[in-house]
């Protein structure tokens, strides 16, 4: 995979380029721009790590 791959190269700069999806897994924070670069409050923040909790428990 690309990670393992950059992770060996040495001596050099390396870049790996992702199309990612913001707050992927929470349902309240994916695509909705808004998020970006926001700081949850404590409850949302509680919510949000408890739905990425369950979709970790699926992988």
């Amino acid at each position: 995979d690309a990670y393992d791959k950059a992770e060996k190269i040495k001596g050099k700069p390396t870049v790996i380029l992702a199309h990612t999806i913001k707050g992927k897994g929470v349902s309240f924070m994916e695509h909705q721009i808004g998020w970006h670069g926001i700081a949850p409050k404590k409850e949302e923040a509680r919510k949000a790590l408890d739905e990425l909790k369950k979709s970790e428990n699926k992988i």
